[in-house]
């Protein structure tokens, strides 16, 4: 089966990489010639961050694209893969009218995707990882992987990284975290301090929580809390970098465990 042939040299190549490592793990910094001695004899595994512009409190408007590309550098080499440029427009939904910000149509996304991947796939990554920043791109993205798995030889698991740690929030926190909350400006703060702005912070009157029973358009807080009083961001540089380092790990943990098991079914 050509999947487990290149799956095997891929694994076999991730050990002796250490001591040998690309000039860069960026494919808008390689050159083709670059690529082609990499991909796929030692590299078969790329990453795909994807994000959209959207208001995010006192972080910036890019928030969802600033943390799956500095998620992708720091996981890479622990993963033995290459990052693919980042696709920064996405599902802007109810929070698209504020300033700086917009989305495009779900159909259009989920199109533009499905050409990314297809062409992924054809460069010769057997393994696509998806950094999904934004959740609203969640439906077209998975819909696109489902539709380019079907097509080609490419394995792709798509991740969401604040859903992931969850649970490393309350830890941190005591409790759940929201957008552009406690944990999404915890993981901008990590990476560009620069990007956070705590002196424009107005506390709770800054942010809504989510209900049932109601909807609005626009939303009318760009902080929007998971749960009610719980959430709000703290600006703790510890809590911050704790954050970033645990969610890097639980990254580079699912995605090896998800690569391994693809190679011993076979698939």
């Amino acid at each position: 089966m050509r999947r487990r042939i290149i799956g095997t040299v891929a694994l076999g190549a991730a050990v002796s990489l250490s001591a040998q490592e690309p000039r860069s793990r960026s494919l808008d910094d390689l050159n083709w010639m670059e690529v082609g001695r990499l991909v796929p004899a030692r590299i078969t595994t790329v990453l795909l961050p994807v994000g959209t512009l959207e208001p995010h409190g006192v972080i910036n408007n890019g928030a969802d694209n600033t943390v799956p590309e500095s998620l992708a550098v720091r996981i890479a080499p622990r993963v033995n893969a290459l990052v693919a440029p980042t696709i920064k427009y996405g599902v802007t939904t109810t929070l698209g009218e504020y300033p700086g910000t917009f989305g495009i149509s779900a159909a259009t996304f989920e199109t533009y995707v499905y050409e990314v991947l297809r062409g992924l796939a054809a460069s010769g990554f057997s393994n696509i990882i998806i950094l999904n920043g934004h959740g609203p791109n969640g439906a077209p993205l998975r819909a696109a992987a489902e539709r380019v798995w079907h097509e080609t030889d490419a394995r792709i698991l798509v991740t969401e990284w604040w859903s992931l740690t969850a649970d490393l929030v309350t830890e941190i926190w005591g409790g759940t975290g929201g957008h552009a909350g406690n944990n999404e400006t915890a993981a901008v703060q990590a990476v560009r301090p620069d990007l956070v702005r705590p002196e424009l912070y107005a506390g709770e009157s800054m942010a809504t929580p989510r209900g049932d029973g109601w909807s609005a358009y626009p939303f009318p807080s760009s902080i929007l809390l998971y749960t009610a009083g719980q959430g709000l961001p703290d600006f703790d540089a510890g809590r911050a970098r704790r954050y970033f380092d645990g969610t890097v790990d639980r990254l580079v943990a699912l995605i090896n465990d998800i690569v391994l098991k693809w190679e011993a079914a076979g698939l």
